[in-house]
């Protein structure tokens, strides 16, 4: 029998309203564990005063240097007692996930089975970084923890200044939009990186994040340092009779107003007899339109990926989105694989040689310039490098013709 329940008056009213709250769920766990009583208790007092009382620490497991996020309470009594002891120590595992999130029901069991024995019970599926975090442990019980999961086939997750736990869309597993395969490049950039995941020596983190297509469902443009994407660079495939259909199905006004004119470069065209005309050397893969008429549109059939360097959240300077920095390539063979070991390795070698402490790879860029971060990766200048769409912030223009010179120059020896 768990102890008594600490009066919680603002927790309380979070149930009140009319979408499930997370209290319920903290609540149940409470029904028979001590640690998630006191977690309420320390929750509510955060509430009242507006304040986290939460500090960090050392804490992790044996031949690791991240991956544990270390929590001790800072509410103390007169005496230096923790006013909510058994949640004085609330530690999170993070554990890496398979590409795709992929689980079957009883290694999800199994996850909780173990929580529970050592654990406060509460697992996030998953964190903003894409690790399984569990969530609540106490010092001793850290290692034990971690035996039981890593026994099952799961390794600790990035944390610091480290490489971060990967992630990649569910893919082709599931998806028809898929252009490459996103379980073997997000295993690959891991692995090829898995000593300073482990083992932070970083001047801050770096994310490999990778989406199969344009739709880029993991927000690696926003988010990752080291974006894949899927993408293509032969026409549109587009199956004419479907297209009839949905224009017989939606009618005319809705497949102009909601494709035609949502087109960002108005490449898309609707004729008298309800075809569709697509300028693809104007198409900014968007995918819009693939996204509303599914079955008449599809990607082509020439597929490869985008490599974007440098997206964030705000920290030194304001948010950055990915840049260009590898327009195309084929992504099949194990060569191309190989190619993109080499490039991945190339790009972390030289953040943790320039950057500065706590400064992620997009604000390295900021302050050392474009041309010298592709000199230093080994990264020729291709025109069709962009920041965002339609800008290219690469090719000076007061030495263009020789640059145009050198690329197709490229271009032919291809």
């Amino acid at each position: 029998m768990a102890k008594p329940m600490h009066d919680t008056p603002m927790l309380d009213q979070l149930e009140s309203g009319p979408w499930p709250s997370f209290v319920t769920g903290l609540k149940r766990l409470a029904n028979d564990n001590d640690m998630m009583v006191d977690l309420m208790g320390q929750l509510e007092t955060s509430y009242e005063t507006r304040k986290g009382y939460w500090k960090g620490g050392t804490v992790g497991v044996i031949g690791y240097g991240g991956g544990v996020i270390p929590r001790f309470t800072e509410l103390k009594d007169e005496n230096d007692k923790a006013l909510y002891p058994e949640a004085a120590e609330f530690h999170t595992l993070r554990i890496m996930p398979p590409p795709g999130m992929h689980y079957d029901t009883n290694t999800i069991r199994k996850f909780c089975d173990i929580w529970e024995e050592h654990g406060s019970g509460l697992i996030a599926f998953h964190g903003q970084s894409g690790d399984i975090m569990f969530q609540g442990c106490t010092t001793d019980k850290v290692q034990p923890a971690f035996d039981e999961l890593n026994e099952m086939g799961f390794d600790m997750g990035g944390a610091g200044p480290a490489v971060r736990t990967g992630m990649s869309c569910v893919g082709a597993a599931r998806c028809e939009q898929s252009c490459f395969d996103e379980g073997r490049t997000m295993r690959t950039l891991v692995n090829n990186a898995l000593d300073d995941l482990h083992r932070p020596a970083l001047p801050y983190k770096m994310k490999y994040k990778v989406s199969g297509c344009p739709n880029d469902c993991m927000n690696s443009i926003q988010r990752a340092d080291f974006a894949t994407i899927g993408t293509w660079r032969d026409d549109m495939k587009v199956d004419q009779v479907e297209v009839k259909n949905y224009v017989e199905t939606r009618g005319r006004k809705y497949i102009i107003d909601n494709v035609i004119t949502r087109c960002p470069t108005q490449a898309l065209s609707l004729n008298d007899d309800d075809t569709l005309d697509v300028d693809n050397k104007n198409c900014v893969r968007c995918m819009h339109c693939i996204n509303v008429m599914t079955k008449a549109l599809s990607p082509g059939d020439d597929k490869g990926v985008s490599i974007l360097i440098g997206g964030k959240r705000t920290l030194k300077i304001g948010d950055l989105m990915g840049t260009v920095i590898v327009p195309f390539h084929k992504l099949e063979t194990d060569e191309d694989f190989e190619w993109l070991e080499e490039l991945a390795t190339e790009v972390l070698d030289f953040f943790a040689e320039n950057a500065l402490e706590h400064e992620r790879t997009g604000e390295m860029i900021e302050r050392i310039g474009l041309t010298n971060f592709l000199e230093g990766i080994g990264i020729e200048i291709d025109p069709n490098m962009i920041e965002r769409p339609r800008m290219n912030p690469y090719v000076r223009t007061d030495d263009w013709d020789e640059e145009a010179a050198k690329w197709n120059e490229r271009q032919a020896a291809q």
